[in-house]
């Protein structure tokens, strides 16, 4: 049996890179890879419940290893080719509770 692992996902952070000319905030983007990232379908519950709460669709749900201190609230995210969007606060567990390597988990709606 193989040892279970995820994929690299690359994680897009905004940081305020100060104002342009006219007053107006520059940001600047950088791409972030974080690694053995598990990637799963969300549940058909998790998807008409999202929907029918913010109106967006989630496809994905990611789980992210331990010890990851990257903020995942309303960021692009880049897997399989395509850009995706987080939706809501996520999930954390208590890390010496759980067992495996992932205590996080956000999930996810396309964003191209």
């Amino acid at each position: 049996m193989s040892r279970l692992h995820g994929i690299t996902v690359i994680l897009v952070d905004e940081t305020n890179a100060g104002e342009d000319p006219f007053g107006q905030p520059v940001v600047e983007k950088t791409e972030i890879p974080i690694e053995n990232v598990l990637v799963a379908p969300a549940s058909t519950d998790d998807v008409t419940a999202e929907l029918s709460l913010t109106g967006k669709k989630i496809v994905y749900e990611l789980a992210i290893p331990k010890g990851d201190i990257h903020d995942w609230t309303n960021k692009t995210v880049k897997f399989f080719g395509k850009k995706w969007k987080t939706v809501g606060i996520p999930q954390e567990g208590i890390e010496d509770l759980i067992p495996l390597d992932w205590n996080k988990k956000v999930m996810v709606e396309c964003y191209e």
